[in-house]
């Protein structure tokens, strides 16, 4: 699994792209990103959704804006009709295009807040993405001219939402494209690797940079150090656990990267302001 910046295209006629994703087999985890803003809608899947630090599990109507170059996947788990496929529909924009578009335009002025709000990834709620869908789902059925007011009009009632919630705790800083690729290939090992013992001089190699180096680069375009970003994966990753599996508690510790119960529970506690126990039992009935 390697990191890659993904090329995208719009279609004759259009300023932005689209995509309509049926999958069968499911959603591959593929960590990329692109300088595109990014709105997903996926049905029919369950799974885990990696945006920027944040990790979490996702259930059908997951309704998600990327910001331009904020490092993002899904990986899907089981589908919930089996008989069909997942379902990923997938908007691209580019939020200079956007922005412009807000600038000249005193309506489409709340675009500009949301375009600010996304750098960090928003989750809309199931409520939010139920109400859309018939939208939604329209707009890849309508021509170019009419596709257009359509996605304005989506971002416009996203932007209104404002019980949309925000993801990572990182966004992405500009960055020329070797220092992208630098920062994606330690993004994508911690990711792969997030369970295991990670040392720093691993990632500097990857980087090319000494671990000084590896440090500075690391805050710019995480806000964030190392070690906290990896624990925040560590305890996503035991949510999704906790709250699917009847594992032992200290099953999970160890499996997502801890040899101690006691800091296990520590970071739980200090992230989630519960503990372990306390947050699986908000999904036993």
């Amino acid at each position: 699994m390697k990191p890659y910046l993904e090329k995208l295209a719009a279609a004759d006629g259009a300023s932005w792209a689209m995509l309509n994703r049926r999958l069968p087999e499911g959603i591959p985890f593929q960590w990329h990103h692109h300088p595109e803003m990014e709105l997903t809608l996926t049905l029919n899947s369950r799974g885990q959704r990696f945006i920027g630090d944040h990790a979490a599990p996702y259930d059908h109507d997951d309704l998600i804006l990327v910001g331009g170059n904020l490092p993002h996947t899904w990986a899907s788990t089981e589908a919930i009709d089996p008989t069909q496929p997942h379902v990923a529909l997938v908007l691209w924009f580019g939020p200079d295009w956007l922005e412009q578009m807000a600038a000249n335009s005193v309506e489409l002025a709340p675009l500009r807040d949301l375009i600010t709000r996304a750098r960090h990834g928003l989750h809309f709620p199931a409520a939010t993405a139920s109400a859309l869908r018939q939208r939604y789902e329209a707009l890849f059925d309508q021509p170019p001219e009419q596709r257009l007011f359509s996605l304005l009009d989506l971002l416009l009632t996203l932007a209104r939402d404002r019980d949309a919630t925000a993801l990572s705790t990182s966004s992405a800083a500009p960055a020329d494209q070797t220092s992208r690729a630098r920062i994606d290939r330690v993004l994508a090992h911690i990711h792969a690797h997030h369970a295991e013992l990670i040392r720093l001089d691993t990632l500097a190699d990857l980087a090319a940079l000494s671990a000084s180096g590896l440090h500075r680069m690391f805050l710019k375009h995480t806000q964030t150090t190392i070690s906290q970003y990896l624990i925040r994966l560590r305890i996503a990753d035991a949510c999704a656990r906790l709250s699917s599996t009847d594992q032992p508690i200290q099953h999970i510790a160890n499996s997502v990267g801890y040899a101690s119960l006691a800091n296990f529970n520590r970071h739980f506690q200090t992230l989630r302001g519960m503990t372990p126990r306390a947050y699986r039992g908000r999904f036993r009935g």
